[in-house]
């Protein structure tokens, strides 16, 4: 199981900047999995914009309904039949 997810930051077009509570950072790129029902909505940038914690969940996660799973954005896992969407650790400085 993945750490809690600490922070979700906007970055360029469609790349999600994820911090776990143990510190990891993980740069996701969403742009793939756009074209769904639920991810569709946030090819308008403004909307895009709108990603949070939530905090309940403590999932990456947009005001429309749209959220990551957070063990498949740490790298647990990559879940199967489902696209997903292309993960990087940043380089640290």
């Amino acid at each position: 199981m993945a750490p809690d997810v600490r922070a979700a930051v906007p970055l360029a077009p469609y790349v999600v900047r994820v911090v776990f509570a143990d510190g990891e950072v993980r740069d996701v790129d969403i742009e793939p999995i756009l074209d769904g029902t639920v991810f569709a909505p946030l090819r308008d940038h403004s909307e895009f914009r709108r990603v949070r914690v939530d905090e309940e969940t403590r999932t990456v996660a947009w005001p429309n309904g749209a959220d990551l799973d957070p063990d498949v954005i740490y790298g647990h896992y990559k879940p199967e039949g489902e696209p997903s969407a292309r993960i990087k650790t940043p380089e640290r400085a």
